[in-house]
Parts: structure tokens; C-alpha cells; sequence
């Protein structure tokens, strides 16, 4: 099942980012095909949304990026997490963790 793109709650996309990154540098369409494996299709990430949060990403040194030769010979950019982009993902997944329990016990409280 396939979430429409506004049900995508607030902070998911830099996440799921930070996540998709977290075993290997990986391209843009790279990155947006990771995030569907590792959500099993529940999200599909639009180039319109993916660029420019990998941009402010860059820019908030959480991640780096070099152009290279893809697997299909051409050339395209590349991204890798930072040392700050690992502990932004650390932090990041610690407060979704915490949030989803809350969620939880709130859902089950009689």
C-alpha cells in the first residue's frame, strides 16, 4: 500500500534519507529506490521532494557528495552521510522510537 505524499507525517523524508544512506553512498534515484525497498512500498519519494531536502541536507553537513560514474556509465552525484549526518540519524530514529511508544500506550489506554 502506497501512502499519498501528504499523509508523509513531518520529518519522515530526512529520515527515511538519513536511513537510505546509512549502508552506502547512493545517487538520487538510488536513494528514492532505497527508500521503497525499506519502507516495502509504503512510500514513493518525488525528485520535486527529494532534491531539495538532499540539498538542505548538504548544506546542514549532514551528508556530502561527489560526482561520479553510475552503474549505467553516467555521471551523477552521489551522496554519503557526514559524522553529524549519522548522529543526526541516531537522534532522529531515537525520537521516533520514543514517539511511537507514546502512540501505542495512548492507543491501547482504556
Amino acid at each position: 500500500m502506497t501512502l499519498p505524499r501528504n499523509e508523509m507525517l513531518r520529518g519522515t523524508l530526512d529520515l527515511l534519507i538519513l536511513k537510505a544512506l546509512s549502508l552506502e553512498p547512493l545517487h538520487g534515484v538510488g536513494i528514492a529506490r532505497r527508500i521503497e525497498q525499506i519502507t516495502r512500498a509504503a512510500f514513493s519519494v518525488s525528485f520535486g521532494s527529494l532534491f531539495p531536502s538532499l540539498h538542505r541536507m548538504e548544506e546542514r553537513n549532514w551528508l556530502s557528495a561527489e560526482w561520479r560514474a553510475s552503474e549505467n556509465g553516467r555521471r551523477a552525484k552521489y551522496y554519503r552521510l557526514t559524522a553529524r549526518g549519522r548522529q543526526r540519524l541516531e537522534a532522529e530514529a531515537e525520537d521516533w522510537h520514543r514517539m511511537a511508544r507514546v502512540m501505542k500506550d495512548a492507543l491501547e489506554s482504556a
